[in-house]
């Protein structure tokens, strides 16, 4: 049985693994050929074997050269790109009073310089075509201040800014700009900063997260809300941040 994806060119950065993997595997389920990018070559290639239709490839996003030169290569090999998800983010945890400034400029050249090559580029190409879906991710953390991660933040309201102002530019070249704002989710990355997150806040990391969102979310709940953004499900929808957090950004308390 076809899927709502057939035919569909996508690709989607920071893929190796956690949430952009998630949303590779979502796509391309639904029928489309996925590229997976990742600055982690090899793990962007052992990832796509675990997709049904998609390929590998190495990409640092903070490059401009490499950028462009992923989105012709999948052009040139594909006929089109239909859908562009700008996944890839890293984080740090300090107190700003504390933070470097290549630490602010090492977040943020990922995680919003990322995001503006990729909608740039991918934009172009799309227009050229008739229209597309990007989908940016950015977070909870755009809306609201959170201890030892002020860059991040920065970065991610930066991508919600972006994201809007491509969807006006683009509206006229049918293509379809959308931000997803995950809360806490089980990756890598939140593991990896877990012990630096609880000397922090002086609590356990379980107690925060059960405070304020109940449970930790997953990747492929994130991953649903990505497939209705990049398929004609949501084709009057651009501009728009969506949130997925448990009710996170909901409380005051």
């Amino acid at each position: 049985m076809s899927g709502i994806l057939e035919n569909k060119v996508a690709i989607v950065t920071g893929a190796a693994k956690g949430i952009g993997l998630a949303i590779a595997k979502r796509l391309s389920d639904e029928g489309a050929h996925v590229v997976i990018a990742d600055i982690d070559g090899t793990g962007a290639q052992d990832a796509a074997g675990t997709v049904r239709s998609g390929e590998g490839v190495a990409c640092d996003v903070r490059d401009e050269n490499q950028v462009a030169q992923l989105v012709r290569d999948t052009v040139e090999r594909h006929g089109h790109l239909d859908i562009m998800v700008g996944n890839a983010g890293v984080a740090t945890v300090n107190p700003l009073v504390k933070m470097s400034l290549e630490e602010w400029r090492n977040v943020l050249a990922v995680d919003l310089d990322g995001v503006f090559l990729c909608t740039k580029h991918a934009a172009a190409a799309m227009a050229a075509n008739g229209g597309g879906s990007i989908i940016n991710v950015a977070s909870i953390k755009a809306f609201g201040g959170a201890p030892g991660v002020g860059n991040y933040g920065a970065a991610k309201a930066g991508v919600v800014s972006l994201t809007k102002t491509a969807a006006m530019e683009m509206r006229d070249h049918g293509v379809r700009v959308n931000a997803i704002c995950p809360g806490w989710l089980a990756t890598d990355m939140v593991a990896d900063k877990k012990a630096e997150l609880e000397a922090l806040l002086g609590v356990s990391f379980e107690d925060y997260i059960g405070h304020v969102q109940g449970r930790l979310g997953e990747p492929e709940e994130v991953a649903g809300l990505a497939l209705f953004l990049a398929s004609d499900r949501s084709s009057f929808s651009s501009g728009a941040a969506y949130v997925v957090d448990g009710g996170a950004s909901a409380s005051l308390l």
